[in-house]
């Protein structure tokens, strides 16, 4: 390794550690240490190949002065030969275990990344809605991603770089002291002009490096919210593009100016430590010639020695900045224990039970609910905030009870706010009650299976929500084995045949971002369609037809008439023409059952639903007379 080549390893280490000073904690240790078990043969491996290629690195410059000897004493050619030979052969040797290393360390580095975001990826399944509502979706993506390849590093480089300096740095100054103590001390008094500058340079450089992150992130950030499609139509709408434009070109021109200095500050600091090293070859070359034109040294150990000089630096300057690395590493992987250790609100009992066969009542029985408190289900860091929110906990949901008979429908009504919504989540078990019971063909939603509640429980929410990929991958969500016949009768129910047989790939066309190709009509039928395809005995709908024009709503609502037809369903709406209908209307207000009855008997109690149905009755009659006018 040349001396420029170990003032960029140095650099790079010292830029991209995280700089704190902390102690190790042992819990931590172990559980890396739990993670690394089942790779320990190759850890071990590893290490060994990392001790045999630094002693491969210590005999060549030894045999490179045993040649020049042999030619300055005209010795044997035959000797030259072998000896050349040999170093051939060592070369070799180190090339072919530098390729196994580097194998090893990509196989080792690669399934420790793979355990760690499995791992992570399993737990953030299984936490509550309430933990992805409060977590920024990029903070928990860097966790997946920069915090799991920091922690990879610890292995495939920190721990075969610490062993195999170790044992580099080891044999090289017991052949350096064996050829030239005096040599070997001048070479270890150069060191320190060789490690500070590269410790100081490498904060100041890792201060620019997180600048330049902090403003790539900016211009990212902008970009995003720019060309996603909500922010375009913004920014189509009100936005000025010119302004948009200087903006952007105002981040970017710091982005660029940081790069500048960055790359100034680099090459100076090669320049300043390639300088250093050539001096430091200029004195062992010049006091070890002094020493063999007085015949104290021979010729050879001059040439070995400054050969050996490289082999000192490298390793003594790696293992200065070894425990920045160490550091960096630990930090990175108690950043992923940190999410690990958030405790899922919601566990599956071992002996949980299926749901009954045939048709299933549903059955609220004295519930009682509050959202939990944020330090129950979220981490600062990754609110991106300096303390969790201190509120949660109250109590919204006070003694609901009733019944949903088999097949029969029953409507939830309320102002906003009244803990509807609240009810429609806790069914599917998205949140587990706090008092009470919530029973699904009798057994307690905590004692059944999450995959037979999944099956049997459905639900259809006012957003629609499609993931960015063909109608077909959204459709097989609720059934991945359904054939191509039930796809398209699952949308020739859902009233959305026609329109997916004119698209221009059909099944496999895909439907943007949040299904944004589509219009929200397509998109709500989209998701009964899943619905339908998947088949469950009890159906949630959650306000799905709030955001849609009249014509959209009569589509959906003669799809949604063909989804709830023998099924059990829980139906919240805020228009109360869509509820008229139902078998039992409940109506709620601030997490109470002020009222429960049919549409008729309802309005003849001339209550609060009456109230609120003479209100949107006013409201429609009003929109028609305008329309009229």
């Amino acid at each position: 390794m040349s001396m420029e080549t170990t003032a960029w390893t140095q650099l790079y280490s010292v830029m991209n550690a995280q700089q704190e000073r902390r102690p190790f904690a042992r819990a931590t240790l172990r559980r890396i240490a739990a993670f690394a078990r089942p790779h320990r043969r190759r850890i071990a491996l590893f290490v060994l190949l990392g001790v045999a290629t630094a002693l491969l690195a210590v005999a060549t410059p030894v045999l490179a002065g045993r040649v020049v000897d042999v030619i300055v004493t005209n010795g044997d050619a035959r000797t030259v030969v072998r000896l050349a030979l040999l170093i051939a052969l060592i070369a070799v040797v180190e090339a072919a275990l530098g390729i196994l290393g580097r194998r090893l360390s990509a196989a080792l580095g690669e399934g420790l990344i793979l355990d760690l975001r499995t791992a992570v990826f399993d737990h953030v399944q299984r936490m509550p809605v309430a933990f992805f509502t409060r977590t920024r979706t990029g903070a928990l993506v860097s966790r997946l991603n920069n915090d799991v390849i920091g922690a990879q590093r610890a292995f495939s480089n920190t721990l075969s770089g610490v062993v195999s300096n170790l044992v580099t740095l080891v044999l090289t100054l017991a052949v350096m002291l064996t050829l030239s103590w005096q040599v070997t001390l001048l070479a270890l008094v150069l060191l320190p002009v060789f490690v500070i500058p590269a410790r100081r340079m490498g904060s100041r450089m890792a201060r620019m490096q997180r600048e330049a992150a902090t403003l790539n992130a900016a211009m990212g950030t902008r970009m995003t919210e720019r060309f996603s499609a909500p922010g375009a139509t913004l920014v189509k709408l009100f936005g000025r593009p010119e302004e948009e434009s200087a903006e952007f070109a105002v981040r970017a021109r710091r982005v660029a100016d940081i790069g500048i200095r960055t790359a100034t500050a680099q090459s100076a600091f090669i320049t300043s430590l390639t300088l250093v090293s050539a001096l430091a070859l200029a004195l062992v070359y010049g006091l070890g010639g002094w020493f063999a034109l007085r015949g104290t040294l021979e010729p050879g150990a001059v040439v070995a020695l400054a050969l050996l000089l490289t082999r000192l630096y490298a390793p003594l300057t790696a293992l200065a900045g070894a425990r920045v690395e160490v550091m960096s590493a630990l930090v990175s992987f108690e950043r992923v224990f940190e999410v690990l250790d958030l405790k899922p609100l919601i566990a599956e009992k071992p002996d949980a039970a299926e749901v009954p066969d045939g048709p299933v009542a549903v059955e609220f029985d004295d519930v009682r609910f509050g959202y939990p408190a944020a330090d129950k289900v979220s981490l600062a860091s990754l609110e991106e905030v300096a303390a969790l929110d201190g509120r949660g906990g109250a109590e919204v949901l006070h003694g609901v009870s009733f019944r949903a008979e088999p097949g029969r429908t029953v409507a939830l009504v309320g102002s906003s706010g009244a803990g509807k919504s609240t009810i429609a989540q806790l069914l599917p078990r998205l949140y587990d009650v706090d008092g009470g019971a919530i029973r699904v063909g009798g057994v307690d939603v905590r004692d059944l299976s999450a995959d037979s509640l999944r099956a049997t429980v459905g639900m259809v929410t006012q957003d629609g929500h499609l993931f960015h990929d063909t109608v077909r991958a959204n459709l097989l969500l609720a059934r991945p084995d359904a054939t191509d016949d039930e796809l398209w009768d699952a949308l020739r129910r859902a009233r959305l045949d026609t329109l997916v047989r004119s698209l221009p790939d059909g099944l496999d066309t895909v439907v943007g971002e949040r299904g944004y190709r589509l219009s929200g009509g397509e998109r709500q039928r989209m998701t009964i369609a899943r619905l339908l395809l998947a088949r469950q005995r009890v159906v949630i709908l959650d306000e799905a037809t709030a955001h849609l024009d009249n014509t959209s709503e009569a589509a959906v609502q003669e799809a949604l008439t063909e989804a709830l037809q023998g099924r059990t369903a829980l139906v919240i709406a805020h228009r109360l023409s869509t509820v008229r209908a139902a078998d039992l209307i409940l109506v709620l207000e601030d997490g109470r059952i002020v009222e429960r009855g049919t549409h008729e008997g309802l309005l003849t109690a001339g209550g609060r639903y009456a109230e609120l149905y003479r209100t949107q009755f006013e409201e429609r009659a009003g929109e028609m007379a305008e329309v009229a006018a």
